[in-house]
């Protein structure tokens, strides 16, 4: 529950506060068909009582439908080809669960982290203040903490579940103060350094009728590589296996024999299609990436396993240490999916059933665009772009078609050129940082440029709120000292250390070119004699002035190279060099075309 005494829950949202959690027992034998509770509620004594579990993630306060190619999910047709479906906003994820609770007496609706942080103009003006109203609209009844929860730190994450207006800002509409999530943040592994214990509720306790089903959230262990210092200051991250375990068999004592895990990291399938067979026996399928592990490592005591992080959208089974088959399960991102799993619980042994798991009871559904919108959130989000108008709708400069970003899967992004470019144009002048290269972390990206307009400005014109959208984090740019040799070493890292295994491809400005020879493994990925500045090769002893933002410089992502800079000079944020960019290259008849991508030459 909220902090918040005043709150006063509806019955049907009956998520207890317990004090510790427990996790599902030993697994028990199938029932016979038919011995299903298919809804007759208080009177109903059969053996078995069909839960609904509807699971979301990484929504990243994307309120309004997520525009250009990050706003569809791919869908592999009977006839093997891919069609791309628009997806997505709250209008229409709100319909969509409200549709899918329908003749289920008991469901509960669980997400995997990252509802806010890196959001759009609408959520992060204003803190993420709209999102949590939303979700609280949308009857969430519990979500695990993700790393971008951390952005604005500890601090920030306890007022959004606890309510209050913000400590600067205030409250931003007259007579209204935020009340906080009425739903439970929980962050199992996240501990404060100086009491050892956690800064949110471990687990938490859904009831209804008797039926008792626990949820345990836990973020990666390596949030601390992925967010900027500040945001995870004062806290330690705890192993995600052994900090499950510990509180599943804690709510195990307590008799909550049912629990489901949810876990802010993910995997990648081996098809990005919503309704790709993960447990297709074919060589090369499935998935891959930590959630594996973690998933094989997790008690039998855990039921199912919703996860998030990598965007992914997947309904898998992964054997559980016992050797039975679990569910894994992710719903893509901005909320352009979620999944609809049935637990199947056991009054006797107050577990869930799983001895026969099978894809049909957990599947991922599209949330569509041509389903009615829900008139509630059309009201949030009208009331809150009232506000933000003045703002948002400024218009910052001009593009003939997309420049794809998020929605890139190249290594080389086109708006990551043109972002990198940006930043190195302005803190090139020697009073600004004398800069002669500049690098962008491709995470840091978080949308495309989309030349269609998003409301009356007209198409190709570039508002404030959609830069914002794309650079949402208003890092402050960095320039500093680095040698040519740890400048190599920093391009290494982009495919050795922590990012071997998911390669993170930094955007780079112009001048800078290198090949990229997937065909290698680690460091050796990175060419390192193809590494020109300028038609130059990198001298490893000379001294260079690079410019990023202040996460990279501080060695976020895996790039430890990158925080060893010296002769720091902090400049202007990097939306602020990103919108200056634009208006300077840019005229209603003279729009920016999207950067050529050949920088960086990819063998693959």
């Amino acid at each position: 529950m909220s902090a918040t005494p005043q709150k006063n829950r509806a019955s049907r949202r009956v998520l207890a506060a317990a004090a510790g959690l427990a996790t599902v027992g030993a697994l028990v034998a199938a029932m016979p068909a038919g011995a299903h509770d298919r809804g007759h509620g208080h009177g109903s004594k059969t053996r078995t009582v069909d839960v609904q579990l509807l699971s979301f993630n990484d929504l990243h306060g994307n309120l309004e439908p997520p525009a250009g190619s990050a706003g569809s999910v791919s869908e592999k047709q009977a006839d093997g080809t891919v069609k791309s479906i628009p997806a997505g906003g709250v209008e229409y994820l709100a319909t969509s669960l409200r549709t899918a609770r329908k003749g289920h007496p008991y469901s509960v609706t669980a997400a995997g982290g990252d509802m806010v942080g890196a959001s759009p103009l609408l959520s992060g003006l204003f803190h993420d203040e709209p999102t949590i109203e939303a979700l609280n609209g949308l009857d969430l009844d519990v979500t695990a903490v993700g790393n971008h929860e951390f952005d604005e730190g500890a601090t920030e994450l306890g007022r959004l579940q606890n309510g209050g207006c913000h400590p600067v800002e205030g409250c931003y509409e007259q007579g209204k103060t935020f009340e906080g999530a009425d739903f439970p943040y929980l962050a199992a592994n996240v501990t404060n350094e100086k009491t050892g214990r956690p800064i949110l509720k471990p687990y938490t306790v859904w009831k209804k009728n008797g039926v008792k089903i626990g949820f345990i959230g836990v973020t990666l262990e390596g949030t601390p590589n992925i967010v900027t210092a500040n945001g995870v200051k004062g806290l330690k991250f705890h192993d995600e296996i052994e900090t499950v375990n510990k509180y599943a068999k804690e709510l195990d004592r307590q008799g909550v024999k049912s629990i489901v895990a949810l876990i802010h990291e993910g995997g990648a399938p081996a098809s990005s299609s919503y309704n790709y067979d993960c447990d297709s026996p074919g060589a090369g399928d499935g998935i891959s990436g930590p959630i594996v592990d973690i998933a094989k490592g997790i008690t039998p005591k855990v039921d199912a396993l919703v996860t998030g992080h990598t965007h992914q959208a997947y309904v898998c089974t992964v054997p559980d240490p016992a050797g039975n088959p679990r569910m894994v399960t992710s719903a893509s991102s901005f909320g352009k999916v979620y999944t609809d799993t049935t637990l199947t619980y056991d009054r006797r042994t107050k577990d869930i059933v799983r001895t026969s798991v099978k894809s049909a009871q957990s599947q991922n559904h599209v949330v569509t665009r041509d389903q009615a919108k829900a008139t509630d959130m059309t009201a949030l989000i009208a009331r809150w772009n009232t506000l933000a108008a003045p703002i948002s709708n400024r218009p910052q400069g001009y593009i003939s078609a997309d420049i794809n970003g998020r929605g890139s899967t190249a290594p080389e992004k086109p708006l990551g050129n043109l972002i990198a470019d940006a930043q190195l144009e302005g803190l090139a002048p020697a009073d600004k940082g004398g800069a002669v290269v500049a690098f962008m972390n491709p995470g840091g990206i978080r949308s495309d440029l989309v030349y269609a307009a998003s409301g009356s400005e007209g198409a190709g014109v570039v508002t404030y709120g959609e830069a914002f959208t794309v650079q949402p984090f208003t890092n402050m740019m960095n320039v500093v000292d680095l040698t040519g040799a740890q400048l190599v070493t920093a391009l290494q890292q982009q495919v050795s250390g922590s990012n071997a295994a998911s390669p993170k491809i930094l955007q780079v400005s112009k001048g800078l070119t290198y090949t990229l020879d997937l065909t290698k493994s680690g460091a050796d990925r990175v060419v390192a004699a193809s590494i020109l500045l300028n038609g130059e090769a990198i001298d490893p002893a000379k001294t260079y002035r690079v410019a990023m933002n202040e996460f990279l410089a501080g060695g976020g992502d895996g790039f430890a190279a990158l925080g060893q800079g010296t002769n720091k000079l902090v400049g202007p944020s990097d939306l602020d060099l990103f919108n200056a960019y634009l208006a300077a290259h840019s005229t209603a008849t003279a729009p920016l075309a999207p950067p050529a991508t050949d920088r960086i030459t990819v063998i693959q």
